[in-house]
């Protein structure tokens, strides 16, 4: 397990900088080389088990069927790159994203209306149908003052590689739950670009429980004072698992607060996670409010976790800025304690773990899947 102090910040910063129709009619290595494992945003990831979607060898035979489940008055469309809907909160983060997005075939957009407030959520079932590499676009709008919730369910085996834009308007809501629940041999590189206009408020909640290799790549960015943004993750990884989660959250305008909580837990030969969480406050950005968190509890001996915070301030008006982050074992004492009181070695060591996530699950808006995941949880200790 490791601790890394602070340093620059990724390359992810720069991403505005791309144009996409020029991405998406030139050479794809001009603009993003393919990646050694030296660099700074890949050298965590076993670029090896990525089959190939790094370098563009991939054999694009897959397929995830995308199946898209909404109440009235949510509207669902289909586009290609030219729609002026696609890339409204996207630019590539790495050379992943920018194949993925010039790969895919039509991009799934979901808009709700401006003022509508849901009761329902919005369900996306993307399931995995084959070994052979697939590429994938989401884009959910959700309009001025609306309110929404919506469900990415990950589930089968799949090669598969996907950028989701949320653009959330402004004094919107947006809840999001994204469960990777994939089968043991799938392989997903996933990049979620969220776009906030002025006091809106984004709430993130991923579960990364399933797959050989997931790494997936949250960002934020505010267009507008006002916005609120919490992202939530929990993850669970078993002997062989690469499980990645890098974030980043670019406070661009003034008055903005962000709040980043992430927990993972790992066990048996060769379970690694990573968790790189970066925040750029940039000189525009005064008033804003931001916090970072990373814990890790390492459950057996051959695992390995990865933990780097980033935070880049470049002004000295803010109201609040800060992160932490701790990897190691259960704690001898909690486990005594519940001991000591006549409660088994193993039930003690279940009912600590559970309450290491606890608090997170607890945020899940969703009643079933909150279940679902809690249920997920206890089979991960099982085994």
């Amino acid at each position: 397990m490791g601790l890394e102090t602070v340093k620059p910040l990724s390359t992810r910063r720069d991403a505005a900088s791309w144009d996409l129709a020029v991405l998406a009619g030139d050479d794809l290595d001009r603009h993003f080389p393919v990646p050694t494992g030296r660099e700074e945003d890949w050298r965590f990831t076993p670029l090896s088990r990525l089959k190939g979607l790094h370098n563009g060898k991939a054999v694009s035979s897959g397929t995830v069927a995308v199946e898209v489940n909404a109440p009235d008055p949510v509207m669902i469309d289909s586009a290609g790159r030219e729609d002026p809907r696609v890339g409204r909160a996207f630019t590539p983060a790495d050379r992943v994203a920018a194949q993925a997005y010039v790969s895919f075939e039509k991009a799934v957009i979901v808009t709700v209306p401006a003022n509508e407030a849901l009761t329902e959520p919005i369900t996306v079932k993307l399931r995995g149908e084959g070994q052979g590499a697939a590429y994938g676009h989401i884009v959910i709008n959700v309009g001025e003052l609306a309110e929404a919730t919506l469900i990415l369910d990950h589930t089968g085996t799949a090669v598969y590689a996907d950028n989701i834009e949320f653009v959330v308007g402004d004094g919107a809501t947006l809840k999001v739950v994204s469960l990777q629940d994939w089968d043991d041999d799938a392989v997903h590189v996933s990049h979620h670009h969220a776009r906030l206009g002025r006091d809106s408020v984004f709430r993130s909640f991923v579960a990364t429980l399933g797959g050989d290799l997931v790494r997936l790549a949250p960002t934020v960015t505010f267009t507008a004072p006002g916005g609120d943004a919490d992202l939530t993750g929990l993850y669970f990884a078993d002997a062989g698992q690469h499980l990645e989660h890098r974030l980043l959250v670019d406070h661009g305008v003034p008055n903005c607060r962000s709040h980043v909580t992430y927990k993972g837990a790992l066990q048996g030969d060769n379970a690694h996670t990573v968790w790189i969480g970066d925040v750029i406050i940039r000189a525009e950005a005064t008033g804003t409010d931001t916090y970072e968190y990373n814990r890790n509890l390492v459950l057996t001996d051959g695992a390995r976790a990865d933990s780097v915070p980033n935070l880049e301030i470049l002004t000295g008006e803010v109201a609040g800025a800060g992160h932490a982050s701790a990897s190691g074992r259960l704690e001898d004492e909690h486990l005594f304690y519940l001991q000591s009181r006549g409660v088994p070695y193993d039930e003690a060591r279940r009912l600590v773990i559970m309450g290491f996530f606890g608090e997170l699950i607890e945020r899940i808006s969703v009643p079933e899947l909150r279940e679902r995941v809690l249920s997920a949880v206890e089979a991960e200790l099982e085994k």
